[in-house]
């Protein structure tokens, strides 16, 4: 039988009150008493009880996390930076998939609350804003990372989107490429709104125009950056140089420029964003702008944690991102400049 507080009060031969104190290291009990207690504790066996603790102290030291995907690494490295911090102040993380649905995303929260958590951490978030409204009746602090709903929110860290897309245009300026394409995301995310928007604000900064049959939209995933990086290399003058939304997309180009032979940075150069783990072992590796995903964990953790204590937090944090630079990029050569007559294909006419 499993042996109680009670059990280990009598053998002592003190109070519940004293016992429960000495298990949590107390300063209000005499060090010698709280030996003896955690002594007899340890012989019995004694295991404290989680929900004993939690009727008593109206916290369950655990945090609901929402991941869009638990199959996304991006988001295993974030979880991974949750768990560092939380695990260093006694908490235990509970996960769960949106399946990137607004409407799914809010039923878990409902049932992290339902739960009894202590604060809640939402990755990627579809809803954003819409949780206003509920914090008031739901009183467990919310931080949102990498919130791609247009609308602010209360508590929330980032990306900075704007200066990712601003050093992943710039790098193909300097080594000389003027026709950049930006194959997006279709999906109005705030993510990418974002970083067109440093897209944009390198051409302006190089005196250059942004070539509208240049911005194309796709889905995030490597199928649609194929298709994407067709209708580029099929316009009458194809860009030397392509910047995606993410390494998924870019995934895609690369894989639909070696069906076509176009040679990789040779013919044409390919940025992503993310630095997922493939990245770097793509032929050729793959120049992306890396996300600090370990730290945007455990900053969002941080975060909580203030929230939890009752202490002031950044409204809205931003971390910066790091372009890295690999073999996907090099300087236009005269191949790459004249693309079009390498990369149509005899049944697909001009597209532009």
């Amino acid at each position: 039988m499993a042996i109680s507080i009670k059990d280990i009060a009598r053998i002592a031969g003190v109070s519940h009150s004293t016992v429960s104190r000495a298990l949590r290291n107390s300063p209000l009990i005499p060090r010698k008493t709280s030996e003896r207690i955690q002594k007899i504790a340890s012989q019995h066996g004694y295991t404290a009880s989680a929900i004993a603790r939690s009727l008593v102290t109206r916290k369950t030291q655990a945090i609901g996390v929402v991941v869009t995907s638990i199959a996304d690494p991006f988001n295993g490295e974030v979880v991974a930076g949750i768990e560092e911090v939380a695990n260093q102040h006694g908490y235990s993380v509970i996960l769960a998939n949106s399946q990137a649905e607004p409407e799914r995303e809010m039923a878990v929260v409902r049932s992290f609350h339902e739960r009894r958590v202590d604060g809640i951490l939402v990755a990627s978030s579809r809803v954003g804003a819409r949780y206003i409204p509920l914090l008031s009746d739901l009183k467990v602090p919310i931080v949102l990372l990498n919130n791609q709903h247009p609308d602010e929110f209360a508590y929330s860290i980032t990306i900075d989107n704007v200066d990712g897309g601003y050093q992943a245009t710039r790098h193909l300026i300097k080594l000389g490429h003027q026709r950049i394409a930006y194959i997006g995301d279709r999906c109005g995310f705030q993510s990418d709104t974002q970083r067109y928007r440093g897209y944009v604000k390198a051409f302006e900064e190089a005196g250059l125009s942004v070539q509208p049959e240049l911005v194309v939209k796709a889905n995030g995933k490597p199928e649609e950056g194929a298709e994407s990086a067709k209708d580029l290399f099929a316009l009458r003058r194809p860009p030397t140089a392509v910047f995606c939304y993410n390494d998924m997309t870019a995934l895609g180009v690369l894989q639909e420029a070696a069906r076509r032979g176009i040679r990789v940075p040779g013919d044409l150069s390919v940025v992503g964003f993310d630095d997922l783990f493939f990245a770097a072992l793509l032929q050729p590796p793959l120049t992306t702008v890396r996300q600090p995903r370990e730290m945007l964990g455990r900053r969002a953790m941080e975060i909580l944690l203030s929230l939890l204590s009752a202490e002031a937090a950044p409204k809205a944090a931003k971390i910066k991102g790091e372009l890295i630079v690999r073999q996907s990029s090099a300087a236009p050569t005269v191949t790459s400049r004249s693309l079009k007559g390498r990369t149509q294909r005899p049944d697909r006419g001009n597209r532009a």
